[in-house]
């Protein structure tokens, strides 16, 4: 199984469904290079645009949140040695502030 950055799911839907680059970063109120950037994971995406990129590309939000986060954590980081005990005390943090 091989990894699928953020950008390359955003870009593989936007192709599939034939919506042009400009159009995309138009819905999102940001430079064609910019939206360019985030597909080739040169620049981070914003979680603002999570919801309208959702929308624009017919999405679940679930879906997208989710391989946004799992993207984030693996680049930021995925190269730390003890990244499942982290995952999982941040999941009790998270659970806890719920709360």
């Amino acid at each position: 199984m091989s990894y699928q950055t953020f950008g390359d799911y955003i870009r593989t839907r936007r192709v599939a469904i034939e919506l042009p680059l400009r159009k995309v970063a138009a819905y999102l109120d940001i430079d064609t290079s910019t939206l360019s950037k985030v597909e080739r994971g040169e620049r981070p995406a914003s979680p603002d645009y999570l919801k309208p990129l959702s929308k624009i590309l017919g999405l679940d939000l679930k879906e997208v949140q989710t391989k946004y986060i799992a993207d984030k954590i693996t680049n930021d980081f995925g190269a730390l040695e003890h990244l499942r005990e982290g995952l999982k005390a941040a999941e009790k943090q998270i659970k806890t502030k719920k709360k």
